[in-house]
């Protein structure tokens, strides 16, 4: 296995790269534009750049776009620790601060969906409204993990990342099964793409980073250890408080990593005004696969107030 440096993920573009120190830790953020705040959230595997077709649209919108590299992840601080839900939602809102705002619009993917509806309940006051790209509310995943057969088939990598070292059978021929999992999660027609196949490189040369993948493994191993401990069973009922503002959510019919059926529900959290869109022939990953539908949406919903 090649180590990779940080440097892999400080890609130009029309946006500036820079450090932002939140909840005792240094965030990587790349930033863009003036307005108000659209924080954007990554998924596992990746890192800022999966919303490289997001950035500039949003710009041009007025908003000020800021991407952030997740705790452990791209050119954020590794820690060894901090992997929890309660300190995870904590950096959100503390990157909130730390960028000068009062709010901001939380827009995740995957694991960012989980992060920002988290940090919806915790710290609603920081939070205007929510966007859930190929994600699910994490109690609709966690009762879909323990009932469903095809979540728990579609999720059952979750038992290997618990597996000690792990992380290096992820990282092993150049981080290869990261590449897998990017392709068997999206829709066949994205993989033939070049689009896609400079994102899989890019990616694993990510997961390259020294101790990249310890730390993203180490959001699962929380969770799935959360299971059967009272801080985790409290977490549980903190997000069973729906949230009132707003919620997009975005979710791909061919999704094989977090079902669409799992994800349809998560409307039941939120008071506020819902809007639940599946898009076909779609995959894991809407906002590359429908980089232009999924832009049409966002800034839909974020200009209705």
């Amino acid at each position: 296995m090649r180590r990779a440096d940080e440097s892999v993920v400080l890609i130009d573009g029309p946006w500036r790269h820079r450090g932002v120190y939140a909840n005792g830790s240094r965030f990587h953020v790349v930033e863009a534009g003036q307005g108000p705040l659209v924080l954007l959230l990554h998924g596992f595997p990746e890192f800022w750049w999966t919303w490289r077709h997001q950035i500039e649209p949003l710009v041009a919108a007025g908003y000020r776009a800021v991407a952030v590299d997740l705790r452990g992840y791209g050119a954020s601080d590794k820690p060894p620790r901090g992997y929890d839900g309660y300190t995870l939602a904590s950096d959100v809102a503390g990157l909130v601060r730390a960028l000068g705002e009062r709010d901001a619009a939380l827009v995740g993917h995957d694991l960012g969906g989980y992060l920002a509806w988290t940090t919806a309940c915790l710290y609603p006051r920081t939070v205007r409204r929510v966007a859930m790209i190929g994600s699910a509310h994490p109690r609709r995943l966690r009762s879909a993990l323990a009932a469903d057969p095809a979540q728990q088939r579609a999720s059952r990598r979750l038992g290997l990342y618990q597996l000690p070292r792990y992380e290096h059978r992820l990282t092993r021929d150049d981080s290869a099964q990261v590449g897998r999992m990017l392709r068997e999660w999206s829709a066949p027609q994205w993989t033939t793409t070049a689009d896609f196949a400079d994102y899989e490189t890019v990616c694993r040369q990510a997961f390259a980073i020294s101790q990249a993948a310890f730390c993203a493994l180490e959001y699962f191993r929380w969770a799935v250890r959360s299971l059967t401990r009272p801080s985790g069973w409290r977490f549980a009922e903190l997000l069973a408080q729906p949230i009132d503002g707003p919620v997009l959510q975005v979710h791909g019919a061919l999704d094989t990593n977090i079902l669409a059926s799992t994800a349809h529900g998560s409307g039941r959290y939120a008071t506020g005004p819902y809007d639940w869109r599946l898009l076909p022939q779609i995959g894991h990953f809407p906002h590359a696969e429908a980089a232009d539908e999924v832009n049409d949406l966002l800034l839909h919903w974020l200009k209705q107030g």
